[in-house]
């Protein structure tokens, strides 16, 4: 190679290290297939939320998916039920807080009992010896609900040998066995509670959430978790998605009209569906401070009563170091 030839290599060769300095990485993320979500992650996937050094490959998943993909750590970051996280720490799985992914409003709403429109079940009261469906008897969400109608109505929620039978029905069949009658009562997910209070077709007996907020406060249904190796190996990588994730959810919410009107169009469901939901329903915290670490913790302890976890452990012990505290 000759003087002239070095020259002109020589930015090219100066420049080749910080091009590989800043090479993008990629964060995969599962999370519940649902509307509202679709909401959440709008702006990261249309741009209006950037990084120059992350692109977020988000992949929604139904909650036995989600469940699956925990185990088999098939993504980088994962939204997994709260209840989840100790009974993996049983098996060994060790997993670690990123942020609080669905946590409940002070409204209290979304939480529903419903009953098909003419039934002769007016109360939660009146569930004793009946069927309820849920979409997981083993879910945080529908471990709430146990909860608030053993409270509030003394009925004996024990998934064996309790005062109800309880059965598993996938989720998008909820409506179709309360309509037809192979259950009499169903805890029904947001988006069909919604076209349920639009339909008159069913109604809901039981708000179950208000019951929870005025015993333990708003609690954490959901969390996003990691892997504390893959933590270890690019945590710059995670901080990075924690702000985005934040930031999306943020633009969300000041940006109504645009993200939820783009998201309605694209679920085929009413855009105010969307305001009910983060209003009334649920927030997305996706940061995880004080107040969602007491809620995590409440969470395992009514889990603990329902023999869903086998002790309640230290939640900053399974908190990562580096979260979004707000």
């Amino acid at each position: 190679m000759n003087r002239r030839q070095i020259l002109a290599a020589a930015p090219a060769l100066l420049a080749a290290p910080h091009v590989r300095a800043q090479a993008r990485q990629k964060i995969t993320y599962g999370y519940l297939l649902d509307p509202a979500y679709e909401a959440v992650l709008w702006a990261i996937r249309n741009g209006r939320v950037k990084s120059d050094l992350v692109d977020v490959e988000a992949t929604g998943l139904l909650i036995p998916q989600l469940l699956q993909a925990t185990a088999t750590k098939q993504y980088d970051v994962i939204m997994t039920a709260v209840i989840g996280v100790p009974a993996a720490a049983a098996r060994g799985l060790e997993l670690r807080i990123l942020s609080s992914a669905l946590h409940a409003s002070t409204v209290g709403e979304g939480g529903g009992i419903w009953v098909k429109k003419g039934s002769p079940i007016r109360s939660a009261a009146d569930l004793k010896g009946k069927t309820l469906a849920s979409y997981g008897l083993r879910s945080t969400g529908y471990m709430y609900a146990r909860e608030a109608l053993r409270r509030e109505f003394g009925l004996n929620m024990a998934l064996e040998g309790g005062d109800v039978r309880q059965v598993e029905v996938q989720a998008p069949n909820l409506p179709a066995a309360l309509a037809t009658g192979q259950t009499d009562a169903a805890t029904l997910i947001h988006s069909q509670s919604w076209r349920a209070m639009q339909s008159g077709e069913f109604v809901n007996i039981c708000e179950t959430g208000k019951i929870i907020n005025a015993a333990h406060g708003p609690l954490t249904s959901a969390i996003n978790v990691s892997y504390p190796e893959r933590l270890a190996a690019r945590p710059d990588a995670f901080r990075e998605f924690n702000r985005m994730l934040k930031a999306s959810v943020d633009y969300a919410l000041s940006h109504r009209d645009e993200v939820f009107g783009a998201v309605a169009k694209q679920a085929n469901i009413d855009r105010k569906f969307f305001d009910w939901w983060f209003d009334r329903t649920t927030t997305v915290p996706a940061v995880f401070g004080e107040q969602h670490a007491k809620a995590v913790a409440t969470a395992w302890t009514i889990g603990r009563v329902f023999n869903m976890v086998p002790t309640v452990p230290d939640v900053r012990a399974l908190t990562w170091d580096q979260v979004l505290r707000g």
